[in-house]
């Protein structure tokens, strides 16, 4: 029994695992063991290390493992009500959602790649090693002596425990035991508060390394993405519609409004049947010589349509709808097909822009920037697409490495090297699917080396998964459930502050755990139906 009830303590189905005390069986312990669903590697190395650290710094081990007494009981009474809330008298979707993400980090609904599941394996080996090592210095500070500490692999589920002689735990006073059950949930917790410091400390930590929040550097781009025919791998995106873009958030943040704009612009703009709509907002000064060897629109089926690769411009008066070309005479289709023409678009984002709807690259109060040579035109779109600017560069390119290299032995300007570095094309459809197109990180070489690009990502989706899983291994253990820290935890408490009877406890216990459990797997089964529908 004795040894039945040892293997309940340990990070969540990771126990700490307490060896026999005959020496036949010690020896049996200490071998590896392999087989078809479980396999481990057990360590005996550090024993004398840890100990040796914990009876050196045993006063202030034991002050610090107090706390975390304080931490382990406070998580297991307020876990537990929480659970209890959760399954009895909330009803909310969005909270179950929450409670689930924040709380436990993780999201039931979420689908896991294999990336991910590379993430999550490599996490939870850390953080249960992290939970285990925490009872073996609290062990260690007590004067006891490990036997080894193993990790192992039990079906595909990656874990690590200590082994230890439980009749001296059990021999020492109560407020002692505890410290010990409490050290793993503590640890959890400040590997926690590591992996969140470390999070808000790595643009600092990545400096000598990485600009920061300069331009988002493109990671990888879909192959079915419009804009895999304009970007690569280790491009910036510098802008959109001359909006500067600094980071990821920036991003997302932009298509979001500009999508926002597409639908009120609609009631500002032209629309005819058949014929797509004119964003007044949004005009370039074309040289008048240009427009006399334009292309006129053609119809098919109803439609206009521009030959080739032109796309359909439209004149505009200084953005005076009343005044506009577009609308001649009662048929506002005959005056569209009229004046409609067909140009290139490669080329025509490259001159002087019009209109109020290109971010901050209007700076003056005036929306009519065109000389008197000059016709502003805007672009003719489908009704729900949107046309967008997005000026990129490519820092790492040979050209590029070249003007920078001659900009410190000559009087370029950085600007006249970024525009040279890059270039500028336009998006017209759906910019929400445009923006989830991309893959993208706010940090940037400061000089290209292999897979640079790529660390700062995988840095911050390790020290995220990892939280998540040590944040979750921590309250899972707070629960009063068979198998976890929280039975060993609540037993001892019961012994320690109440003066029953053995035999009544046991029957405290017992209902406890059993109310415990059926609450914690009820809540849970919740969390996933709610999450699920």
């Amino acid at each position: 029994m004795r040894v039945n009830r040892a293997r309940r303590h340990g990070a969540a189905r990771l126990p700490l695992h307490v060896s026999p005390s005959s020496p036949s069986h010690r020896v049996f312990a200490a071998a590896n063991a392999i087989s078809c669903w479980y396999c481990d590697l057990k360590i005996s190395t550090l024993n004398e290390p840890l100990f040796r650290f914990g009876r050196n710094h045993a006063t202030i081990l034991k002050i610090w493992f107090s706390i975390g007494t304080g931490f382990g009981l406070t998580a297991l009474v307020g876990v537990t009500s929480i659970l209890i809330w959760q399954l009895f008298l909330s009803s909310n979707t969005h909270l179950s959602n929450l409670f689930s993400s924040v709380l436990f980090g993780f999201s039931p609904s979420l689908r896991i790649s294999f990336s991910d599941a590379g993430y999550l394996f490599v996490s939870t080996l850390v953080s249960v090693s992290v939970h285990e090592f925490g009872h073996a210095i609290a062990l260690a500070s007590e004067g006891i002596q490990l036997e080894y500490i193993a990790v192992f692999l039990a079906v595909l589920f990656p874990g690590a425990l200590v082994a230890f002689d439980y009749d001296l735990l059990q021999a020492l006073p109560r407020l002692t035991s505890l410290r010990v059950y409490c050290a793993g949930i503590w640890h959890n917790a400040v590997f926690c508060a590591v992996c969140g410091l470390l999070l808000f400390l790595q643009p600092v930590i990545l400096f000598p390394f990485y600009i920061h929040a300069e331009s988002p550097l493109v990671l990888d781009v879909a192959p079915a993405s419009p804009l895999s025919e304009f970007l690569s791998p280790g491009d910036a995106i510098v802008s959109l519609d001359g909006v500067r873009i600094h980071g990821v958030q920036d991003w997302m943040e932009m298509t979001v409004l500009l999508d926002k704009k597409i639908l009120q612009n609609s009631s500002d703009s032209h629309y005819f049947k058949s014929f797509g709509a004119v964003d007044s907002r949004k005009g370039y000064c074309v040289p008048n010589a240009l427009l006399e060897d334009n292309n006129k629109v053609q119809l098919a089926d109803n439609q206009s349509v521009c030959p080739n690769d032109l796309v359909a411009f439209v004149k505009t008066h200084c953005f005076d709808l009343s005044q506009s070309e577009d609308v001649g005479g009662e048929d506002g289709h005959l005056g569209r097909r009229k004046n409609e023409l067909c140009l290139n678009a490669k080329g025509i984002v490259k001159l002087e822009k019009c209109g109020d709807g290109w971010g901050t690259v209007m700076t003056t109060g005036s929306s009519c920037m065109c000389s008197q040579d000059e016709s502003c035109l805007s672009p003719v779109q489908l009704p729900g697409s949107n046309w967008v600017e997005i000026t990129y560069s490519r820092p790492y390119s040979t050209e590029c490495l070249q003007l920078r290299s001659s900009l410190l032995d000559s009087n370029t300007s950085s600007g006249a090297v970024e525009q040279s570095c890059g270039g500028t094309f336009v998006f017209v459809g759906d910019v929400i699917s445009m923006a989830h197109s991309v893959q993208l990180t706010k940090y940037q070489p400061r000089w290209e080396f292999f897979l640079g690009e790529y660390l700062p990502n995988k840095l911050e989706k390790s020290l995220i998964c990892t939280f998540h899983v040590s944040l979750t291994l921590a309250l899972l253990n707070s629960l009063p459930v068979y198998f976890l820290d929280g039975e060993s935890i609540l037993e001892v408490t019961l012994s320690h502050f109440t003066s029953l009877s053995p035999r009544k406890r046991r029957k405290i216990l017992q209902l406890c755990l059993v109310g415990g459990t059926f609450i914690s797997v009820m809540a849970f089964l919740k969390i996933f139906f709610i999450s699920f529908l």
